[in-house]
């Protein structure tokens, strides 16, 4: 029978990967780093996940597993938006995010997991795909947003401008003044996102222009 020490320690290991894999990758860590990261022996690791290659598969499930619980839950916060008529308050990333502790290492592990064409990735990209496509598919039928002539590619759009957040944190945190990860930052990217996608961003053209 496993201790509770034992629980404690398998999961304290793993959030260390998690953490350290999401700043370096998994090829510039070792397993060294991790058992040093998580106060135990590497044997310790070792005894609880085989090699660094069954850590990164139990980081790996236990990251999509989470985000199951996100993706079940932001779906149901947008089809109650939907069945109320209304329209999307806030983007998918900020709600999914919303979701996470604060300082949560995830964010950063989910960066590596779409940029390196991990399996788990791909995976991860296809459910927020298929859940954007089905959200605006039903707020469209309420009259929450406008009719598409590619549904898709309405879908893929916004995923990219959710996604933004996520993959160019460093870059928008250092010219916004604010981490967009941030409560702070996320409630002000969701602003600029819901009003360009409501009010739009270009002027519309003059009869002068149209002439």
């Amino acid at each position: 029978m496993v201790s509770t020490d034992d629980l404690t320690a398998r999961a304290k290991i793993r959030d260390c990967a998690l953490t350290l894999f999401g700043e370096r990758g998994p090829d510039a860590v070792t397993v060294r780093d991790i058992a040093g990261c998580a106060g135990v022996s590497p044997a310790l690791v070792l005894h609880h996940y085989g090699s660094k290659d069954g850590l990164r598969e139990a980081v790996d499930a236990h990251v999509a597993a989470i985000f199951d619980g996100l993706f079940d839950q932001t779906a149901e916060d947008f089809d109650a938006i939907a069945a109320g008529g209304g329209s999307a308050a806030a983007s998918f990333a900020e709600i999914l995010l919303h979701g996470l502790p604060a300082g949560s290492a995830i964010p950063a592990y989910l960066r590596r997991l779409l940029l390196s064409g991990d399996p788990v990735g791909h995976r991860l990209f296809r459910q927020w795909f298929d859940m954007t496509v089905a959200t605006m598919r039903d707020l469209e039928q309420a009259g929450g947003v406008r009719p598409s002539s590619d549904p898709d590619v309405r879908a893929a759009f916004l995923m990219v401008n959710d996604l933004a957040m996520v993959l160019l944190r460093e870059h928008l945190s250092d010219v916004l003044g604010v981490d967009p990860l941030a409560p702070e930052g996320m409630a002000r990217w969701a602003a600029g996102a819901i009003d360009a996608y409501s009010t739009g961003i270009f002027a519309p053209a003059s009869r002068e222009d149209r002439s």
